[in-house]
């Protein structure tokens, strides 16, 4: 691995082993104007924000993998939600399209898709949170930009429902801010940045915050603001593992090998995964060369 990007790598983790569950999820998908209903355009903020592919061009591309049995198995759950009346019916209904596609047909988007439409119905903070991050996780991870923008903008959508029930959810502030960061939902970059900043601005403490805020300086190649707020996630906690690889990709973007052998050698004892362990103890020996 040449100077491998570790963090992405951990910060993704997750992410890596739900994909390794669900199979290929990834699709070239074909773009026309009458894909079908789309809910992902649901700002709040006076714009428009409209995304070029809808779920139903998504779904149709993800039931080409699954067998014919699956498929009918598929149709019956669609045709007993779409028949369920009752909210409570039709949240259950929705909650086993999900599982399907995540037990069955091993396939993420419809099955953030339904989570989050499962969510949306039920109107819960908790729900909402959990289905926002579904999507927002995979948005780092998505090459398609289409998809990617798709992804984000559910995800805001998703966090704002979330804020509206408790306006003081500062992971949800931080967590939209995200959206906007790394899913391309807007022409004006700060937007993200700005909202994250609301957080920061009133707790310096705040770990996640400063986390994202750190990324965005490293996409943007401001690495000295990124390392000024790893350090203070560090003061706050010593042992956080994401600030400490972070510092490590900081230190080998500037050049100083022997700091980057420091902050990797102190993720070591952190690191659970055999794997991942050793392809940071082969960076650390490469770069004590």
């Amino acid at each position: 691995m040449k100077r491998p990007q570790l963090i992405v790598v951990f910060t993704a983790i997750v992410l890596v082993l739900l994909l390794t569950l669900f199979g290929r999820t990834a699709h070239k998908p074909v773009h026309s104007d009458d894909d079908g209903h789309d809910h992902s355009t649901q700002p709040n903020n006076g714009q428009s924000m409209i995304s070029e592919i809808s779920f139903d061009t998504l779904l149709a591309i993800s039931k080409q993998s699954l067998t014919p049995d699956l498929l009918n198995k598929l149709n019956t759950l669609e045709k007993d939600t779409n028949n369920k009346s009752n909210n409570i019916n039709k949240i259950e209904a929705i909650h086993q399209l999900a599982h399907f596609w995540k037990d069955d047909g091993r396939a993420y988007i419809p099955y953030a898709w339904y989570t989050a439409e499962g969510a949306r119905l039920e109107n819960s903070e908790k729900n909402l949170t959990f289905a926002g991050h579904l999507f927002l996780d995979a948005v780092r991870q998505e090459q398609d930009a289409i998809i990617k923008r798709w992804m984000a903008l559910q995800s805001k959508d998703l966090f704002e429902r979330a804020l509206k029930i408790n306006p003081n959810n500062d992971s949800a502030k931080v967590s939209m801010g995200a959206a906007y960061i790394f899913g391309g939902i807007s022409e004006a970059p700060m937007e993200g940045i700005a909202k994250v900043k609301e957080v920061t601005d009133k707790d310096s403490t705040n770990v996640y915050a400063q986390i994202t805020l750190a990324t965005a300086s490293m996409m943007s190649g401001q690495i000295d603001k990124a390392a000024t707020r790893l350090h203070t996630v560090l003061v706050v906690q010593p042992k956080n593992l994401q600030a400490l690889l972070m510092l490590g990709d900081v230190a080998e973007r500037q050049g100083n090998k022997e700091e980057a052998i420091k902050w990797y050698s102190q993720s070591l004892p952190l690191i659970t995964r055999d794997d991942i362990k050793a392809e940071l103890e082969k960076r650390i020996k490469e770069l004590k060369k």
